[in-house]
């Protein structure tokens, strides 16, 4: 309708019936005669007088409610007739900076698009109600957010500008598209430029940004420890235990009670050891090893018996249910339990005797079990090493214990060669390490490779926890299994799968996913053949996002990674809570307790895969901070890389050595005009043809590092060999 006409020009039943297509729009929202006449474009008091009367007489005929005085929304039986008529779905947000948002609904299916408009005042990762729009061919599924079912959280971490009355926070979340507005009563002494912590208070209607309140002030941004401590804020991690916390802690005796002692099998007098990194502090694993008189060795994996100390439904307990996880960022741990417990009266030691809980197995020299033990011990480990320490040991060199750890090697390698062939998939990953000088500020780099040493220990985890499972899980006769916490891994998803087929074909490898085994064998001989190759990276991690995510229940469906129809999580209890759990349901059916129930279990199950993810992402974002901050100093500066991504806007490029990420943009491509040619993972200079391929090694410059968004940019050097445009 033209902005200008007047609305007496037209049949009344007419623009009734365009006033009610307003509200059939946007069924949940509420308007004004005002707001009504500016959508329809109304100027004139005639017009809104109009506007009014229809208004009062929609109520009146039990279409429209006043939800406020002289504010109308559909009416409940309206909005019930118009429910039955359209589509609707829940699922969580993915909120972007630019306003728009996209629902994964949570009966699975595409993606479902929310214009900018459309978005109510939904936040990133809000469970929310969608209503779904007449699908258009050829488009993707758009929608409307009609409710929000459940905030995701309500604390922001940010930088706070403060004015004369009031502040704004300016959000660190790169999936946070409003600023939120802080009332000067609610700054709470916060000084402009500082990093904050705004809680939301409420979003009136009518306002573009919520409101909050500076709850805690961090300090000042680009500073080592306020940074880690905002990235733990904004994941809503816990930056300190509480008092009582603290005080039942403190309370707890590092002095183990002598009949303690006499109801636990004593391995005091056995050999055994602990290998963990070199600066760690919580051991949460041991072992021991000796020869038995008829030839076979006895290996007793010993785990830190944490529910001895933590009672169930304690202060300690509950804060460590909620943190779900302990969080290695990288210049610190953030302990699931307090610091006495984690690194001292739990912690495996040397030269003390320590309380553990243990499967004891008796292995022949082929590493077959003949027979197995779960119970309680006591154990005093006699060397604590590190891995590298190990590791030299294994290449040939001297050092404590050598002959136990060659013998605990031997039996690891044939465990792990009878694991591969039962079609386990050997993933590889690279961990990148810092040096950090005393301030935190990282001056070197390394790639952290899993070796021999690592592996050793991984070996006797896994075969720790595939045993408790089975025990535990694997019914006997016709009786059901009792209730226990499962480590699952579902099926690769069909799409994913074949869409990292296309992508190796495309890079020159094949793969065979006929049948699981073909699969398993084709993951295996894909990284061996990407061994020392410029892909070699980007298909590693690829290959991994191909798969499901590992994650905890009580519903067992095996892990299809490791081939083990029967798997759990019983080796680190001071770092993860179901680790914990395991032990307390274990103890209770050794003891010939009955079975817990299900559904008091299955919610923990969940609330730990989503801390165990919301803990990786934290970790994530302080190594890409650290490899910021790396090359803060180092603008202008030249370095070795990879191609490792494509996209419509550039080129991302990895470095060797730091792995450092950042974007070369096509306009800043010196030499030509680059295109995207996506189905190939390359982009084409249109003038020269100059390809850029997935994992090409290139020379970049560094041309900008935004330390608060963690992101780099850079440029390449020499794009043609005959030229050089640096």
């Amino acid at each position: 309708m033209p902005r200008n006409k007047k609305a007496g020009t037209g049949k009344k039943d007419t623009f009734t019936n365009t006033i009610l297509s307003i509200f059939g729009a946007n069924p949940f929202k509420a308007y004004n005669y005002k707001q009504i006449a500016k959508l329809l474009g109304i100027k004139d008091k005639a017009g809104k007088d109009l506007v009014v009367n229809i208004l009062e007489e929609l109520k009146k005929a039990g279409q429209l409610t006043e939800d406020k005085p002289f504010r109308y929304m559909l009416s409940k039986k309206v909005l019930s007739e118009f429910a039955n008529k359209k589509d609707f779905v829940t699922g969580k947000v993915d909120m972007k900076s630019t306003g728009k948002a996209y629902v994964s609904p949570d009966n699975g299916g595409e993606d479902i698009f929310i214009g900018p408009n459309n978005t109510a005042q939904a936040l990133h990762e809000d469970l929310v109600k969608v209503m779904l729009f007449p699908k258009r061919k050829n488009h993707k599924t758009e929608g409307q957010i009609v409710e929000i079912i459940k905030r995701n959280k309500t604390d922001y971490v940010g930088v706070i500008e403060v004015g004369k009355e009031f502040g704004f926070l300016i959000p660190d979340s790169q999936n946070m598209a409003v600023d939120i507005f802080v009332p000067k009563s609610a700054l709470n002494k916060a000084k402009n430029g500082e990093k904050v912590i705004v809680r939301i208070t409420e979003w009136p209607e009518q306002s573009k940004n919520p409101f909050g309140e500076v709850i805690h002030v961090l300090g000042k941004p680009g500073e080592n420890n306020v940074e880690m401590q905002s990235i733990l804020a904004e994941h809503s991690f816990p930056l300190s235990f509480s008092a009582e916390v603290e005080r039942q802690a403190d309370a707890i005796s590092d002095v183990i009670d002598e009949a303690e002692l006499s109801r636990r099998r004593d391995f005091r007098e056995i050999t055994t050891l602990t290998i963990d990194p070199a600066d760690a502090k919580d051991f949460d694993d041991a072992l021991s090893l000796r020869k038995l008189e008829n030839g076979n060795w006895e290996v007793g994996v010993h785990i830190a018996d944490v529910s001895h100390f933590v009672t169930e439904g304690s202060a300690i307990d509950a804060e460590a249910q909620e943190r779900g996880t302990s969080v290695y960022l990288v210049d610190r741990v953030i302990p699931m339990l307090p610091e006495k417990l984690s690194n001292m009266v739990c912690s495996l030691r040397p030269n003390e005797d320590k309380l553990c809980f243990a499967a004891v197995f008796e292995l022949n020299s082929e590493a077959e079990i003949v027979h197995e033990w779960f119970g309680k011990t006591v154990i005093r480990s006699v060397r604590r090493f590190n891995y590298d320490e190990v590791q030299a040991i294994l290449e040939g060199g001297e050092g404590d214990l050598k002959e136990e750890l060659l013998l605990l090697n031997g039996l690891a390698v044939k465990l792990r060669a009878r694991r591969m062939a039962s079609g386990s998939i050997n993933f590889h990953s690279e961990e990148v390490k810092f040096i950090l000088d005393a301030n935190g500020k990282p001056i070197d780099t390394f790639v952290k490779v899993q070796k021999e040493s690592n592996m050793l220990i991984e070996d006797f985890m896994l075969l720790a926890n595939k045993r408790v499972a089975e025990h535990i899980g694997k019914p006997e006769g016709k009786k059901k299994p009792k209730t226990f916490i499962y480590r699952i891994h579902d099926e690769p998803n069909p799409e994913k799968l074949n869409t990292f087929v296309q992508f190796v074909s495309k890079l020159g490898y094949q793969m065979n996913i006929s049948s699981r085994q073909r699969l398993v064998t084709s993951y295996n001989k894909l990284f061996e053949a990407v061994e020392g190759k410029g892909e070699k990276s980007l298909i590693e991690t690829v290959a991994i996002r191909t798969m499901a995510k590992a994650e905890y229940s009580t519903q067992n469906i095996g892990h299809y990674g490791l081939a083990f129809p029967y798997y759990t999580h019983f080796t680190s209890p001071i770092r993860r809570y179901p680790d914990l759990m395991v032990h307390r349901l274990l103890e209770k059916y050794l003891d010939g307790k009955p079975s817990v129930k299900e559904e008091d279990y299955e919610p923990v199950c969940q609330h730990a895969s989503e801390m165990e993810r919301r803990a990786a992402e934290m970790e994530r974002e302080s190594v890409k901070y650290k490899q910021a901050e790396y090359l803060m100093d180092k603008i202008g500066k030249m370095f070795d890389g990879q191609i490792s991504g494509v996209s419509k806007w550039g080129i991302f490029v990895e470095l060797k050595g730091s792995k450092c990420e950042g974007m070369v943009r096509y306009n800043e491509m010196p030499g030509d005009y680059y295109y995207l040619d996506e189905d190939n993972y390359q982009v084409i200079g249109q003038s020269h043809g100059k390809v850029f391929r997935l994992g090409d090694p290139v020379t970049i410059r560094v041309k900008k590092v935004d330390l608060a968004r963690k992101k780099l940019d850079f440029v390449i050097v020499n794009t043609d060999p005959a030229r050089d445009w640096d």
